[in-house]
């Protein structure tokens, strides 16, 4: 037995819906953990009303936030992962049944970017990046909506055998400039290295991370460490409310590369929006956030 079209377009589907109406369960604990240290009144109270705005969401089968953003996905190839499918025709197929059928409609966010045309299609929607895991007889498809909030405020710059001060410096500076226009308490992800699209993507990739859970490297689980402190001393808080949560996690990753260094910092906002399932061959589908 293998993949087929039809298991990654029911995928497809359903991971961006459940994307929209479910808050993670990390975040969700992310957020009420923060309420326990937050000194900040009128921050404690606006993080108490993202929880309860995550739970009516949730109960009522409802989006947690009406800017649905545009479809993005990730998604993970197995070496040992049987397939029978046109992955880019069955996740086009899966996103146009999405639109036709999803309750409550979305609106139109897909934009052109010349014409500033607003649609459900565009070209290259939905976006999807492609990576590869030894050894694995499984699929992972990763859906993370990105939305003005987790998308406008992300960030790239370029330097020339930067010191880590410099770079902590510009991470510092992209979350000064964002300010709380990506809706906090977000999670940071930075990419430091490698080349201009792949350091982009190591961003990206990082908002992913399950909060709470620290780099393998302890070096960067010590940057890691500071730029949390450093971001939430800003002082934004909770939606602009001013406070001690700006940030929910700080999670970066690295790769060698040349004499010219490209840092990125990516967001993703307070609903931490991704949703992920795993696909075997036998028609197995495992959901998970």
């Amino acid at each position: 037995m293998a993949i087929t079209n039809e298991m990654i377009q029911i995928a497809t589907k359903e991971l961006y819906s459940r994307a929209l109406r479910k808050v993670p369960a990390d975040a969700k604990a992310a957020l009420a953990g923060a309420m326990k240290t937050e000194t900040n009144e009128t921050a404690r109270q606006t993080l108490e009303l993202q929880l309860r705005s995550a739970e009516l969401a949730e109960k009522k089968d409802r989006f947690v936030c009406s800017d649905s953003g545009v479809p993005t996905y990730f998604v993970k190839v197995g070496s040992n992962a049987k397939l029978a499918c046109d992955f880019k025709a069955a996740i086009r197929a899966g996103y146009e049944h999405l639109v036709e059928t999803i309750d409550p409609p979305m609106l139109k966010h897909v934009t052109n970017p010349l014409t500033l045309a607003r649609s459900y299609h565009g070209k290259d929607m939905p976006i999807v990046s492609y990576d590869f895991a030894s050894g694995l007889d499984y699929i992972e498809m990763i859906c993370s909506p990105k939305a003005l909030g987790s998308g406008r405020w992300a960030a790239l710059e370029l330097f020339t055998f930067p010191t880590l001060e410099e770079i902590e410096t510009y991470i510092l500076d992209v979350a000064i400039k964002a300010g709380a226009q990506h809706c906090p308490p977000v999670v940071m992800g930075v990419g430091i290295g490698g080349t201009f699209d792949h350091c982009a993507g190591m961003a990206s990739k990082q908002t992913l991370r399950p909060i709470g859970q620290t780099s393998p490297d302890p070096d960067i689980a010590a940057m890691e460490k500071r730029l949390f402190k450093a971001v939430n001393a800003l002082g934004f808080g909770p939606m602009g409310t001013g406070g001690d949560t700006t940030v929910l996690g700080v999670h970066v990753d690295y790769s060698s590369g040349h004499g010219f260094t490209p840092v990125a910092v990516a967001f993703n906002c307070w609903i931490n929006r991704r949703t992920s399932v795993k696909i075997w061959g036998d028609g197995r589908m495992e959901w998970g956030e």
